[in-house]
């Protein structure tokens, strides 16, 4: 018997580790059941200069995947199998097997299904801006949000009754969210050496400055310093990636708890009420 059940649904593989990972291992490592689902297999993004190239990288980024999904203790994944569609202007988005260029109605009912199968209490995903704007991040918040509307709406897909699913309402909808006040200290750090905030990371198409302005208030935080080994090992398994970052021997211990110790979310429903203390914990 599991404590409950939360469901995590992202578009590509890293996006959990990179993301709310610490979450995801901790609350496995409660007793709760913990879900991944991810829409693509991660094709468009680039090689890490000390993996070199390859092949199929869609194939070495679903086993990084899985790796990472086994360091951090989860209970299942899915894979809806859809293309990346790469960051805007990206040639991989006129591609027609792109994720954004599935119909929205098929997306929904896919994730409606896993909703109604898996009965999580708790659903987490991706912010309105889909953390710094990528629009498979964008497309699966807006269908995330949408399937979690509709799986308890028994007229909603009525075909599922015959595969024996039924309609199913989670209790809460969270949004991994930046921290204001350290995103605010980390972009005028990046100022301070002459960086420009608005042509972050390794291709220079993150604008974290728009990331900042479109970021909703966090409502909840959670510690996950007791599993943060397991979010540093599921990072490691993302190596096409550069996910070895985390475990840098420069960093002593207490700086990697201190950077990345806390994980932050937005409350989305129930919405978060003005004057509510900042929660500790996803389950009511």
């Amino acid at each position: 018997m599991t404590r409950g059940t939360l469901l995590a649904a992202f578009a590509h593989p890293d996006d959990e580790a990179f993301g709310p990972g610490g979450t995801l291992a901790l609350y496995a490592s409660r007793g709760y059941a913990v879900h991944l689902i991810c829409a693509t297999r991660g094709e468009a993004g680039s090689l890490a200069p000390e993996v070199g190239s390859a092949a199929d990288l869609g194939a070495i980024r679903e086993a990084e995947l899985r790796c990472a999904v086994e360091a951090l203790g989860l209970h299942g994944l899915h894979l809806l199998g859809y293309r990346d569609s790469g960051m805007p202007g990206s040639p991989d988005q006129d591609h027609p097997a792109a994720f954004i260029r599935v119909p929205f109605e098929e997306v929904v009912r896919r994730l409606v299904a896993l909703i109604r199968e898996l009965r999580p209490d708790v659903v987490l995903t991706f912010d309105p801006y889909g953390g710094y704007g990528h629009p498979d991040h964008i497309y699966m918040h807006r269908a995330v949000r949408e399937a979690f509307e509709r799986a308890g709406d028994p007229e909603a897909f009525p075909e599922h009754s015959a595969q024996g699913l039924r309609p199913h309402r989670p209790a809460r909808l969270y949004y991994t969210v930046l921290p204001l006040r350290p995103s605010r200290l980390f972009l005028a750090i990046l100022r301070i050496f002459g960086m420009d905030p608005r042509r972050f990371g390794r291709n220079r198409d993150i604008d974290l400055e728009a990331a900042l302005r479109a970021a909703l208030p966090v409502t909840t935080r959670i510690d996950v310093r007791a599993v943060l080994d397991r979010k540093e090992r599921a990072a490691a398994c993302h190596r096409s990636q550069g996910g070895g970052w985390m475990r840098q021997p420069r960093l002593l211990t207490f700086v990697r708890r201190g950077l990345w110790g806390v994980e932050t979310f937005h409350r989305a429903i129930p919405p978060f009420r003005p004057g509510e203390p900042i929660e500790g914990d996803l389950f009511p």
